[in-house]
């Protein structure tokens, strides 16, 4: 799952939100005593669900549907999709409007800047530039960023020929989006069941 997915999936949590965000910069169970609790479980929690996402049967069966030149990179692409369909369907699963969550995310990065990962500094820099979290309603803005992605990965790679693959796909993405979310949602709700649990709190 890509940004959005894992804050919308936080479902309010600053220190979960966070720790989503924090995620795919923070590497290892030694990087993580690096942070508060709150944190650190938002960050086991980005990793569970990259797991359960990884392991889910439908997103393994809209993966096998790409085209094998694509198929190495199935992942990215889906994780981007995946964030299109839920900023343009964003009503559908979190209260409130994503230009005022957009408002809040870069505050809570603001009130918390000396946890902000490097890398994730970067990001935001890039997310300012270009509008986001809002701009992911834009197809163009996911194909931009799906050839950025491309440009930066140390083999050569077809991400900057996406636009020719995703009308096909787009409602492929959009079917799956619908039927595997709700699916990840219960597998957080339960996560955190066990976690409170587990902690006492």
């Amino acid at each position: 799952m890509n940004f959005l997915a894992h804050l919308c999936l936080a479902n309010g949590d600053s220190g979960l939100m966070l720790g989503g965000l924090f995620g795919d910069f923070v590497r290892g169970r030694r990087a993580l005593k690096n942070y508060p609790e709150p944190v650190r479980q938002g960050i086991v929690l980005h990793r569970y669900i990259d797991h359960c996402t990884d392991h889910s049967a439908v997103v393994k069966k809209l993966r096998q549907s790409f085209p094998r030149k694509y198929r190495r990179y199935a992942g990215i692409m889906i994780d981007l999709a995946f964030d299109h369909e839920l900023s343009v369907n964003w009503w559908r699963y979190m209260p409130g409007s994503l230009e005022r969550f957009d408002v809040e995310i870069r505050d809570l990065l603001r009130d918390n800047m000396d946890l902000v990962p490097e890398g994730l500094t970067s990001f935001m820099r890039y997310a300012d530039r270009h509008g986001l979290f809002t701009a992911y309603r834009e197809t163009d803005i996911i194909l931009y960023a799906l050839a950025g992605v491309g440009t930066r990965l140390s083999r050569p790679n077809p991400l900057h020929h996406a636009a020719e693959i995703w009308p096909e796909f787009a409602p492929k993405f959009k079917t799956a989006f619908r039927e595997f979310f709700p699916e990840i949602q219960s597998e957080v709700m339960e996560w955190r069941n066990k976690t409170s649990t587990t902690t006492g709190s």
